[in-house]
């Protein structure tokens, strides 16, 4: 087996990712702490082609070295806005007819396996604070929580593989969605 070289991804420059279809998913940064968290956040959705994120509260904004460190350019290709607080993020997307989902441990929640992507709206996955979590006021509002089974002794994950993992599940229904229309 050989291993692909850099010039044989067929990158996208920054022009063409802008141009293409967007998966209809944007993310909720709820003061996360780390820029770090949040790099990594940006180069998610750029994988997945993802709508948007929103960057809310104490949460950093490019350019930010931490930021722009893990992100590797995808602060200039995906759409970002910062609010002051979540509260403006998530009344601006119900606005917009978008189903809000906290991705959260909570008494009712869906667990990741079992949740199926909303059939007519676009979706906004809300991920909050490493230590705090999701601010209450958005559980309060939300469609739902999503939760990532775990097994272990933690029951806790770096919110960038939270995106991470939550992301990919999701992708994957919506190109199945894609596949049988």
């Amino acid at each position: 087996m050989r291993k692909l070289k850099l010039e044989e991804l067929d990158r996208l420059s920054v022009e063409e990712f802008q141009a293409q279809p967007k998966t209809p998913v944007v993310l909720v940064l709820d003061n996360v702490r780390s820029a770090l968290n949040v790099g990594s956040a940006f180069r998610t959705a750029d994988a997945f082609a993802l709508q948007k994120i929103y960057l809310c509260g104490i949460t950093a904004q490019p350019p930010h070295r931490e930021i722009l460190k893990t992100a590797l350019g995808a602060t200039e290709a995906v759409e970002w806005e910062y609010t002051a607080t979540v509260e403006e993020a998530i009344t601006a997307l119900q606005k917009e007819n978008f189903a809000i989902w906290a991705v959260e441990q909570a008494a009712e929640r869906t667990w990741l396996q079992d949740f199926e992507l909303p059939a007519a709206q676009a979706l906004a996955l809300v991920f909050g604070n490493e230590v705090n979590g999701v601010s209450q006021s958005v559980m309060d509002v939300a469609d739902g929580a999503i939760e990532i089974p775990q097994f272990g002794t933690k029951h806790s994950l770096n919110v960038s593989v939270s995106v991470g993992v939550v992301v990919w599940q999701v992708f994957q229904q919506h190109l199945q969605r894609k596949a049988r229309s």
